[in-house]
């Protein structure tokens, strides 16, 4: 039983460790289960708390009840197109086409609301103001961006904000930035089902507190 008893220490210290380190907070789980709720509900929280908050999240389009695309949104209510049910009848006039499933990519547009989200997070941070930075989602479609995927390793190790994140369930090939976060020390994943994303919220907005005493 001693034996059982120091393993059991050991590994409680571990995770503390790992608690510690923390930077950033990721919310992971199949399409439509909510983290994107989820992470709208924790930055009013935070909002409220004192905490400043920026960066963008996806919302769906929808038309006579039938998804037809998805919009990049910032917190500050910007919105721009993010992808669209591709249009058979439109001429494409030898535009390379970058697309998820039945979705056309519009890259410039996502580039043009989100870009210069991450280019002011430093400035954001001026002051020694306490600064979340939301990035919904790190997927398909915004991987077709290379600015993006910069502007998020960047981002991951600025000590300038921390991020609340969300990422999508491992499926089919592996996408590189995707694991990328989930594998790194300094990220803190919540698995979001539809069993726990009610009770979920306080864990995730205690997480987040917690980043953010490790970039203050």
């Amino acid at each position: 039983m001693r034996h059982l008893s120091v393993y059991g220490s050991a590994a409680a210290a571990c995770l503390e460790l790992i608690a510690e380190m923390s930077k950033h907070v990721f919310l992971t789980g199949p399409p439509g289960v909510g983290k994107t709720t989820l992470v709208q509900k924790a930055c009013e929280a935070l909002v409220s708390s004192g905490v400043g908050v920026e960066g963008f999240y996806t919302e769906e389009v929808r038309e006579g009840g039938r998804r037809v695309g998805f919009d990049v949104v910032t917190v500050r209510g910007e919105r721009g197109r993010l992808s669209r049910i591709r249009d058979v009848s439109a001429p494409s006039h030898g535009r390379r086409e970058y697309t998820v499933g039945q979705y056309v990519v519009d890259l410039a547009s996502f580039e043009n609301v989100a870009l210069p989200l991450f280019r002011n997070v430093g400035s954001a941070a001026e002051g020694g103001s306490r600064k979340v930075f939301v990035i919904d989602e790190i997927g398909k479609m915004e991987l077709y961006s290379q600015s993006f995927i910069r502007a998020v390793r960047q981002t991951l190790e600025s000590s300038s904000c921390t991020i609340l994140g969300t990422i999508p369930i491992p499926k089919g090939k592996p996408l590189g930035l995707v694991e990328e976060v989930r594998g790194r020390r300094d990220v803190k994943v919540f698995t979001v089902s539809k069993e726990n994303r009610n009770s979920l919220l306080q864990e995730v907005i205690a997480a987040l507190e917690h980043c953010l005493k490790q970039t203050s």
